[in-house]
């Protein structure tokens, strides 16, 4: 009786080694959950419009003047708001779209005033609200704030102005 024996010919063995080789190393990808964004990552904030709490007056107990993201306008305790302009604080942000954008409030800001007299400005919220994403390369971020308004002899009728720091760190 004779025994026969299937051996592959070397050349058929070759090609599926070959094959196997190729699946199980060349043929697979890296998955990410989130794309990284361009390198370098550059954002740069440029102030389009001031935060302007418009014209009003106060009796002897003083309140606030608000300013909210949306652009509207309320007081509380004796300030009467007159008609007038005022404005959220407007900045333009431009950056790679994808990059996370969170603001930093600096320490609450005196306002001189040119008849004498300081007013204290808090910064409020932000529209977006914090944090947010670049869904464009150039977004408009509004401030608002609210300005603590004291008794006449300690503001006295006049103009206020100051300065106030907000940092944007993107992520």
């Amino acid at each position: 009786m004779k025994h026969s024996k299937s051996i592959m010919p070397a050349r058929k063995c070759f090609k599926i080694l070959v094959i196997l080789v190729l699946l199980l190393s060349g043929f697979h990808q890296v998955a990410y959950g989130q794309e990284h964004p361009p390198r370098p990552i550059s954002v740069t904030v440029s102030v389009i419009q001031n935060l302007n709490f418009g014209t009003f007056c106060h009796g002897n107990s003083g309140g606030t003047v608000i300013i909210n993201p949306d652009g509207s306008r309320s007081s509380t305790g004796d300030v009467i708001l007159l008609p007038g302009t005022f404005s959220t604080g407007l900045y333009s942000v431009c950056g790679n779209a994808g990059t996370m954008i969170t603001i930093l409030n600096g320490p609450d800001a005196a306002l001189t005033g040119s008849g004498g007299g300081t007013l204290i400005l808090k910064i409020g919220d932000y529209d977006p609200p914090i944090p947010f994403i670049l869904t464009s390369p150039t977004i408009q971020v509004r401030i608002g704030g609210t300005l603590m308004v004291g008794d006449p002899l300690l503001n006295p009728p006049g103009n206020y102005s100051g300065f106030f720091n907000v940092t944007f760190f993107q992520e």
